[in-house]
This record gives structure tokens, sequence and C-alpha cells, in this order.
């Protein structure tokens, strides 16, 4: 049984006509005044001198109180407002929706459609050795064992956790760790408008298990020393408000001081189509991107639907300065079958990276076994605080970029790895060892053959034996790739009718990535 946050979207037939929720953008702040000494955590302050972000920023600004005001005289009530973009959520009728775009302060009006999500999950009692292999797998498949042998465990780094709830972490001992020093900064609730979040969904709880838990001594996630930031963002009830939630929580953890975002979460079907993932569609990926320039690392996951109608990636994961996760299987070692599949409608790479897709998580009582790449994005969370930690003066697209080349298939990429699994060792050694040249290249007037070296073969062959390849086209894209198991010495054939002049192909084997163009 798979068990992952699905996002699921429908129209609710019954809603009456007479009111409707929508986006109010307002062309201008007229008359606001800004301190960012007062408005920001001193950590958000620091985090944009390293980033170069200017504190004086009009995107940070509060809106306009008079615009507000007059806007709220003519509409049932405003729900949310975004200063990122400068915009109010709004439930009106039509009548009153039409009166609020005629003021000349009213830049657009954006009508929003009705969503609900629904999370389920399972849960397990005891610890069998099979739960403690695959929690030692976990952390082992991105090296966790360099940065705990190096006291590298996030230390300092805050992060925030956008989800539906976080039962129990004040009680769990899986965060005991984290609530005797003090270390959840701050929570919010913005569905309820309040600060408790220790309810709802555990899938949260979960989540925040894989950036940073402890469990009997072992670790659940690599960050374990971060600081916590804690956002309820989702709901079952309200059908507009995820989004709206999203974009609230994420200028709150910018205020807050937050240097990683956590986002397990995606939006899909049909509210958007498969082209509206272009990272400019949404408001909520165009928020991630906002977040990015303020100096945040956003990490998010794919989305769940890749063996699912939808199949490819949900927002905010289009964006493209954040580091969408895909999910991987434990017992193959590759692209796990839920995990939503690259690239984006505009042809840029998804995944960045990926992590385990099936993990070990702490649930209200106990470990569980919990599937989705909702849990590959935290464990890569943590994995970028411990490499903050390493360098604490990174910028945030410098660290993006790193966190890239540490993955095991770098530079080989494809859509459903992106560039696999990032690496502890490239942060704590801080080289990129080349690896011994596994295969060799050969062709004919018909095919490129690409033939295994006698010196790297091994009896009997290791279980996952991959040869990855993939094709690049002139524009940057690719135009196919596979995996392929292999079993014996043996050569792949590819017809060179498939490779067109100017055209790459790339080939990852056993570490080693070899090139080809005619």
């Amino acid at each position: 049984m798979k068990l992952f946050l699905h996002i699921l979207f429908f129209v609710i037939s019954s809603v009456s006509y007479a009111q409707q929720k929508y986006w109010v953008f307002l062309t201008d702040k007229k008359g606001t005044a800004f301190d960012p000494y007062e408005y920001f955590d001193t950590k958000a302050i620091e985090r944009r001198i390293i980033n170069d972000v200017p504190l004086l920023d009009s995107t940070d600004f509060p809106l306009c109180d008079n615009y507000k005001s007059v806007i709220n005289e003519k509409v049932l009530e405003i729900t949310a407002e975004t200063r990122w973009f400068n915009a109010l959520a709004v439930i009106a009728t039509q009548e009153q929706i039409e009166q609020v775009r005629e003021l000349n302060f009213v830049k657009e009006v954006e009508p929003m459609t009705l969503k609900i999500a629904e999370a389920a999950y399972g849960f397990d009692t005891g610890i069998s050795p099979q739960f403690m292999d695959l929690l030692n797998r976990q952390i082992e498949s991105m090296e966790g064992s360099l940065f705990e042998k190096n006291n590298i465990d996030g230390k300092g780094v805050r992060i925030a956790i956008f989800d539906g709830g976080f039962p129990t972490v004040d009680k769990n001992p899986a965060f005991e760790h984290i609530r005797e020093n003090g270390r959840v900064i701050k929570t919010y609730d913005f569905a309820k408008k309040r600060e408790f979040v220790y309810g709802y969904s555990t899938h949260g709880a979960m989540v925040m298990s894989c950036i940073g838990g402890i469990v009997q001594g072992k670790k659940i996630g690599l960050a374990t020393g971060a600081e916590f930031l804690l956002a309820r963002t989702e709901v079952n009830t309200e059908p507009f408000s995820e989004e709206e939630n999203w974009l609230a929580a994420v200028e709150w953890a910018d205020k807050n001081g937050a240097q990683i975002i956590n986002s397990s979460l995606g939006y899909t079907n049909d509210r958007y189509f498969n082209e509206d993932m272009d990272g400019k569609k949404t408001l909520v990926s165009r928020a991630a991107n906002m977040a990015a320039r303020k100096g945040i690392l956003v990490i998010n996951a794919m989305g769940n639907d890749g063996d699912g109608k939808w199949k490819y990636i949900s927002a905010p994961a289009d964006a493209d300065s954040i580091i969408s996760v895909g999910g991987i299987d434990p017992d193959s070692e590759y692209h796990i079958s839920f995990s939503s599949y690259g690239p984006t409608a505009d042809k840029r790479l998804k995944p960045n990276v990926c992590a385990y897709g099936d993990v070990i998580a702490a649930g209200k009582h106990a470990l569980a076994n919990v599937q989705g790449t909702s849990f590959a994005s935290p464990l890569v969370a943590g994995f970028a605080a411990c490499a903050l930690q390493v360098n604490p003066k990174i910028k945030t697209m410098e660290l993006f970029l790193q966190i890239e080349k540490s993955g095991n298939l770098f530079p080989y990429f494809d859509y459903a790895h992106g560039y696999g699994i990032p690496r502890a060792g490239y942060f704590v050694t801080k080289t990129n060892i080349e690896t011994q040249s596994t295969f060799d290249f050969k062709k004919d007037d018909t095919y490129l053959y690409i033939i295994i070296r006698d010196n790297i073969l091994t009896t009997p062959f290791k279980i996952h034996n991959y040869l990855y390849y993939h094709i690049e086209n002139t524009k940057g894209t690719l135009d196919k790739y596979a995996v392929i198991k292999v079993y014996q010495k043996e050569s792949l054939k590819i017809p060179l009718r498939e490779i067109k002049n100017n055209e790459t192909l790339r080939v990852h084997y056993l570490g080693y990535t070899g090139t080809f163009k005619l």
C-alpha cells in the first residue's frame, strides 16, 4: 500500500453563483512605510546581506490600508493578503467584484477555482529489523555518515515546513531534542489564524521527522540540529485556501528568518493543465521563485502522479529557482513508480535531484513505513541544511547548484532522477573525484556501441547494476532517456539514426559519465 499525501482537486457543483473567491491585485503601495529592522527577524536580515538582497524592497512593504478599507467595504470578506504580489484574497458576489474591478487602484482581478485536499496515512507498531534497515539506508544513500562524523547536523540553520498539521510534535520523543533546546522558533496555523499547529494531519509531523527526527538514537533525517518554523497551510474543509495559505506562509517564513523551506505539497489537475506547469502560471510557483530571489532555498516534492493520468510535475515544483525532488525506490534504487516526471511545460529540467520515496518516518505513536515524494523532499531539505552549515556564507543559488552537482549521477541527468541522490562527500571533502572510465564508445556505419570495460567487471554483478543514457538535442532538452540493467559483460548498441548531428549522447555507468557526438 502506498502511504503518501495526495492533493486532489474537484469542482463542487452545488456552489452558489452568487459569490466566488478572487485575487485582487493592486497597482501600488501608495503611502505605506516600512522599517526592515523592525519587521524582519535578525536571521532574515543576515540572509539578505549574504545574498545581496536589498533590505528596502517594495515587495516587502505592506499593502495600502486605504485600498484595503475601500475593498473591504465592497466585498463580503477579505480572507488573506500578500505583500510580495500586492494582492488581496476576497469573497465577493459578481456584482461586488465588478465594482472592485472598476477601482482605479485595482490592477487585475483573478477568479479562484474550487479544490480540496485529502490525505491518507498508514501506521505500524513496533520497530522491526526491516524498519531499522531502511532507516539506515535512507540516511546512508546520501552519505549521511560523513556529515555525522564531521559533526554536521544543520546546527543554526532555520527551516520552515509548510504542511497540513504537526500533531504530537509538541510531545513525540522523536522531536524531544528539538523541543529541549527551544528550536521550534515560531508556529502559525494559516487556516485557523492562530499559533497552535499541533493537530490535524499527521503528514507534517512525519515530514518534519524526515528532516530532523531521532528515534532510539537513530537519525531519521540529517538536520537534527536545525531550527524550525512550522506553518499549517493545508485544510480539508475549505476548497480555496491552500495556495492562499502557501502565499501567506512564504512571506511569514521570510519575515522570520527561514533559510530553507520544505514544501511537500503540490497543486495539479482540475485546477490546472499540464501546460500550466511552466513556473509562471501559478501564484505559488511565482512566490517560490520570489522566495529564492530573497535568499531562501525552497525545496518541493515533485508529486505522486507518475503512475496516474496527470503523470507530470506539480506546482510549485515547476518553479525554476527551487529544488524539486523526485523519489527513488530503495529496493530497485531507481525511479519509484509514483514519482512525477519532468520536464516542466517549458522543457526545463525537473526533478533537480532525488531521494528515497519509501522511508521510515515518525508517526503519532511509533515509526511508520510511508511512501511519497512528500518524504523524499524533507530528506533533501535536511541534507541542504547540513550543506549550508558547512558553508554558511554561500549564496542561495550557488548552494542550489552545488546540491545538483553533488548528485550521484552528475553530470548525467534525466526527467525521472534529475542529477540523482545528493552526496555528503561532495561538501565534506570539497572535491569531486574523477571516476575511472567504465566503458568505451565504438561505432560502425549503423550503430554506436557502448562497450563495458573488462577491468570494472565484477562476479557476480551487483544487484543494482544500471547503465543510464540520454540523447540531448541542440535546444538542451532530452529527446530520449533510458535505464538499462547490465547482467554480464555486454555492449549496448544504439542506432546512429537516433543521434542527429550536434546532438549529445550521455552515458552513465558505475559513477562515470561519458559523452558522444556525431
